[in-house]
């Protein structure tokens, strides 16, 4: 692969906005074990390897099995997943792949049922920002550490 700007190194301030972001994620009560869930299936999706491997890791820190991360991709064919884990996948996935599917209400009301406002909001503002860092890490090729 060509050799691509190291946007941190070069300008670190371009990371505030989505640091902040995540943040407020954090802050919103959003069970940060789903939110790797979510952070995983949208870098699946996205092809980003260097957020699958990050986020594989952080998500075996806190206590999630390697069998639910090696089957992640295939979650609606396995009963691992709780049905609000289940909600809140496919509205990560229908946010992620917004252009071709749209969020439907079905997908979008399944998901508010199992979640508080604040937590609807974290799930939200999170697939936003975990799309943002998948965008920048396949754009700039990011390295695996």
């Amino acid at each position: 692969m060509s050799h691509r700007i190291n946007v941190y190194g070069t300008d670190p301030k371009a990371y505030e906005p989505l640091i902040a972001l995540e943040k407020y994620v954090a802050s919103t009560g959003l069970d940060m074990k789903l939110y790797h869930l979510i952070k995983m299936r949208a870098s699946q999706i996205n092809g980003c390897h260097y957020c699958i491997n990050m986020h594989s890791r952080d998500a075996m820190k806190m206590g999630e099995t390697a069998q639910r991360l090696f089957l992640l991709d295939a979650w609606r064919e396995t009963d691992l997943y709780t049905e609000k884990e289940r909600a809140v996948l496919a509205l990560t996935e229908a946010m992620t792949n917004i252009a071709g599917t749209h969020v439907s209400d079905d997908v979008y009301n399944e998901a508010a049922k199992h979640l508080t406002e604040k937590e609807l909001i974290g799930v939200i503002m999170g697939v936003c920002a975990i799309n943002s860092w998948n965008r920048i890490a396949i754009t700039t090729h990011t390295p695996l550490d």
